[in-house]
């Protein structure tokens, strides 16, 4: 039986223009997308999705006022926030959009595939079963095996030959294995894209940038 798709309705929210235009032309293109609400500033885009339901914000990071950082931490009080993809020109805030549950994270220019990815990983997690069994996964805290619940992890950090496992009280837990995002979470896709994950590494190695 084919189950009917819905249309995705979208907000965007940049203060520069031909970014926003060409976000919107990106987002047209694609047979999934519906109602595209755009916004010029952080505070507008505030007000749009206080009053109406959009399913994915498209937020720029650098906005003056109210920015896609501040905007997103906002929209984690709404009863039924939409997912967040930032899409900014600043490759140095990926951790930081992931440990506000950031579906994904887009570099300007925008390609066209990465931009249906972001949108595909949206619905994926939308459709996705929950899982029965919330499995117990060990961890290491110093030299202390612990149990965490597959149902907590947010998101999955690769460092070396483990992983780092986010919980959503901000915690992260070192696990003996390399897990990826799908079996860290028992079947659900969780914010992480191999680049990104990558280049979080990279950051912990040079310095304090990511909080230990």
């Amino acid at each position: 039986m084919t189950r009917s798709v819905q249309p995705i309705d979208v907000l965007v929210a940049d203060d520069e223009r031909p970014a926003l235009d060409e976000l919107v032309h990106l987002l047209r293109t694609d047979a999934r997308i519906g109602a595209i609400v755009t916004a010029s500033s952080g505070a507008e885009a505030l007000r749009l999705l206080s009053e109406r339901a959009v399913r994915i914000a498209f937020l720029d990071i650098h906005m003056p006022g109210l920015g896609g950082m501040e905007l997103a931490r906002a929209l984690l009080a709404l009863a039924e926030p939409p997912a967040v993809v930032f899409v900014t020109a600043d490759d140095a805030r990926a951790v930081e959009a992931f440990e506000l549950r950031a579906a994904d994270y887009l570099l300007k220019p925008v390609r066209i595939e990465r931009l249906r990815q972001a949108v595909g990983r949206v619905v994926e997690v939308a459709e996705a079963p929950t899982p029965g069994d919330d499995e117990m996964l060990p961890v290491t805290i110093g030299s202390v095996v612990r149990f965490v619940r597959r149902s907590e992890v947010r998101w999955v950090q690769a460092q070396g030959d483990y992983s780092r496992l986010h919980t959503g009280d901000g915690a992260g837990h070192l696990a003996r294995a390399h897990l990826g995002t799908r079996d860290a979470v028992g079947g659900r896709r969780v914010p992480a894209h191999p680049s990104l994950l990558a280049r979080a590494h990279r950051r912990r190695v040079r310095g304090p940038a990511l909080r230990r």
